[in-house]
């Protein structure tokens, strides 16, 4: 069983930045993809970024340009780089994994608060 910790969120004036950190328990060489996931006040869980084996991305097309997901296999730790923050970019960031296949096994962190002051 991984755990997932994510640190890094805080309050941040509109136009700042933030790097959002997620720290895993064992090995994320292995996962099929990391992912950060944010959830706004009232609002469904929505996916921001994604990062697969192969280094393909895929971001949400509002973050396209101020977001930047990475990782560093040797910290076991997945990174979420946020410039340009606006106030609609306040949430929970979730950081997000998944194992295997048939079926994949999903992990989820605890989500760290965001907030963009306007």
């Amino acid at each position: 069983q991984v755990q997932l910790v994510e640190s890094g969120g805080g309050l941040v004036q509109a136009g700042g930045s933030l790097r959002l950190s997620c720290a895993a328990s064992g090995s994320i060489a292995s996962f099929t993809f990391v992912a950060w996931y944010r959830q706004a006040p009232g609002k469904q869980r929505e996916l921001v970024a994604r990062l697969y084996s192969g280094e393909t991305t895929r971001a949400a097309d509002s973050e396209k340009g101020r977001f930047t997901i990475s990782r560093d296999n040797a910290k076991n730790t997945v990174y979420l780089q946020m410039n340009g923050l606006k106030p609609d970019d306040t949430g929970v960031y979730y950081c997000n994994a998944e194992w295997g296949y048939d079926p994949p096994v999903e992990y989820w962190g605890q989500g760290t608060q965001v907030t963009v002051s306007s």
